[in-house]
This record gives structure tokens, sequence and C-alpha cells, in this order.
């Protein structure tokens, strides 16, 4: 490889800026305290992404932890529920893991630019560079389809555009998927070889299925 990109997540330090990738994914900035303090959390489909944002956080200097989350206990139709009903198997939902950070003070900035009356919103002067494409990637990066994909917040429909016009202006020009959970494709050779030099190598447990690569 030739010389890193001033954007790339290898030729910059890591700083907590870079949590702005886990709200463009699936991730949540709760304030605390009238905007004293604020913490973000993350909701993941795999055990793996959680020991592996735990790790990027700590290199961040926020500590976090992850934690399996209690499938919310599901309400019976009372129109179907009669003395002779006989009971029905349910097939449990999936599990999902979650990775919280404290309420630190520090994360008051970015939950202020990335939410508004309790929406969550792309900062309009927002910029993505290597530290926050990492980030996302960890949240919720998968291959698909002969492309990479970053997986969108499915309760937050208003950051899709402008996230895709984000990647746009980072020289990764995405598809907007809205099948199968909402997410932002890069398709292409020199895309692809564009993000995996902005994400930087693949951190230790994390498996080339998961991580941008040419």
């Amino acid at each position: 490889m030739g010389q890193l990109s001033f954007f790339s997540a290898e030729a910059r330090q890591p700083c907590v800026a870079d949590l702005a990738g886990l709200l463009c994914g699936p991730g949540r900035a709760v304030g605390f305290a009238r905007g004293r303090a604020a913490r973000i959390a993350v909701p993941l489909d795999e055990r793996w992404r959680g020991s592996a944002l735990v790790a990027a956080l700590a290199e961040r200097g926020v500590q976090a932890r992850v934690a399996l989350v209690p499938p919310p206990e599901p309400e019976p139709d009372a129109e179907d529920v009669t003395e002779e009903t006989e009971p029905v198997e349910v097939e449990p939902p999936p599990d999902v893991w979650e990775v919280a950070t404290p309420f630190r003070t520090d994360l008051t900035g970015l939950a202020a630019q990335w939410g508004e009356g309790g929406a969550k919103l792309v900062p309009p002067d927002f910029t993505l560079h290597g530290g926050v494409l990492r980030m996302w990637a960890l949240a919720s990066g998968r291959w698909a389809e002969s492309g990479y994909v970053l997986g969108l917040d499915p309760c937050a429909p208003d950051t899709h555009e402008p996230l895709q016009k984000a990647l746009a202006s980072s020289g990764l020009p995405a598809t907007l998927l809205k099948s199968g959970g909402p997410a932002l494709r890069v398709v292409g050779r020199r895309r692809l070889e564009r993000l995996a030099e902005l994400v930087g190598r693949a951190p230790r447990g994390v498996g080339e299925r998961t991580w941008p690569a040419a």
C-alpha cells in the first residue's frame, strides 16, 4: 500500500469524536443532567461486535460494557385468549447485544450535534473520515452481494440520505438499500479499495467476512 490518506484511520490518532460512527449506524446518544453528560448505546446483532467495540472504545479512552439485552415480553392478544386456547409455541427472538458507555461529559457534544427534540439527525457539517468509518464498520458493517454494506438506524430514517451524501463526499458513492434492513452498499473495486484504506486493518478477532477489503 502506498502513502496513507490523511483521512485514513491509521493516519489519525483515535479520539472520542470517532464515536460518531456508532451514531451513523444503530447507535443512540442519550443526554443526562440537563445536557451536562451523555452516553452512547449501540444494539448489535452479533456478540463479536461487542468485544471489538469495547476494545476500540478503550483505545479512545472510553470504557464501555457489553451485555445481552433481554427480549421484551410478548403481549397476548385479548381477542385470541380463551379458556380453551391451547398454548402456542413461539420462536424466541434472536439475541440482541448492546455496547453502552457510561455517562460522560465529553460525549455531550456528540449528543447535541446528533439530536434535536428527541430525534436523531445528521449534523449539517458532518464529514466522514477513517476513524468514524472504522467505528461504523465495527457496529454494523458486513459483506453482501459483492459489496460492502454499512447498516443504518431503522428508527431514524431522516439520517439515511444525509449519510449517503456524506459517503459520496468522501469518495464512496453508495446505494441506499431499504429491504432487509436499511443500509448503504459500496460496490466497485476502486471504491472498495478506498474504503479499505480509510478504515485500516481489521482489528484482532474480526474476520474478513465482516471487514472492508478490495
